[in-house]
């Protein structure tokens, strides 16, 4: 079995048991859940799938395994060594090892909801709505929101981004120019999400784009229900 990480590489927000699974070989990179820029690649291979690549015969020089085994030599990295981004990521581990992961796993979970709480509140305008319409398959690292109407994503996110200086994500593929994202994932705190959220508010009533009413509320709401004393 080959599992593919998301591109968010949420390793590290949500659990991933390998072995529990059956899985024989997992990729993932190093930016978002995992809190480093992006540039690094990472394999992780149990015995199966280490005995399958000795009797492979297309294998290259960049992507063998066998490169990347042993003591640290040159070809280890496929070349130089990315130096800056190995010390990023063993301060972004370092964190999430003194945070403990599931606590990790618990603070997404919040921001998460806390999210979708305030989408499914501006949801009741009938412009915004929710990308996946299962609420259970909804994700605790990115909420993907979706704008009809004729109302263009974009002119929300310029809004957003010059007169408050907050950045959020565009719509990918199929829904480029008709939707924007949200993402509480990796190094992302309660304040930081309320202020995002805040923002997006803020850009509604200013844009005048029809929404339901209370969407901040929603999410302030749920957080302190949540989270105990």
């Amino acid at each position: 079995a080959l599992y593919m990480v998301d591109t968010v590489a949420s390793l590290g927000c949500i659990p991933f048991e390998m072995d529990k699974w059956g899985v024989d070989v997992a990729m993932s990179g190093s930016q978002k859940g995992l809190m480093t820029p992006p540039g690094l690649g990472f394999v992780s291979a149990n015995e199966r799938a280490l005995d399958a690549h000795k009797s492979a015969n297309m294998a290259t020089p960049y992507w063998s395994w066998s490169e990347r085994e042993g003591t640290e030599h040159y070809r280890k990295y496929a070349g130089t060594a990315p130096v800056h981004l190995l010390f990023a990521l063993r301060q972004a581990l370092d964190l999430l090892h003194e945070e403990g992961l599931e606590n990790a796993f618990r603070r997404h979970a919040l921001l998460g909801e806390a999210t979708r709480r305030a989408v499914g509140a501006w949801s009741e305008g009938q412009v915004l709505g929710f990308n996946v319409a299962e609420p259970h398959e909804r994700s605790n690292t990115v909420t993907t929101v979706t704008m009809t109407s004729g109302h263009d994503p974009a002119v929300l996110q310029r809004y957003c981004k010059e007169k408050c200086g907050v950045v959020l994500g565009t719509g990918i593929g199929d829904l480029s120019g008709q939707a924007f994202r949200i993402a509480h994932m990796g190094h992302v705190n309660a304040p930081m999400l309320l202020g995002t959220l805040g923002v997006i508010e803020v850009g509604l009533n200013a844009l005048k784009i029809p929404h339901g009413k209370g969407g901040l509320e929603a999410a302030v709401a749920y957080l302190g229900e949540q989270v105990a004393v």
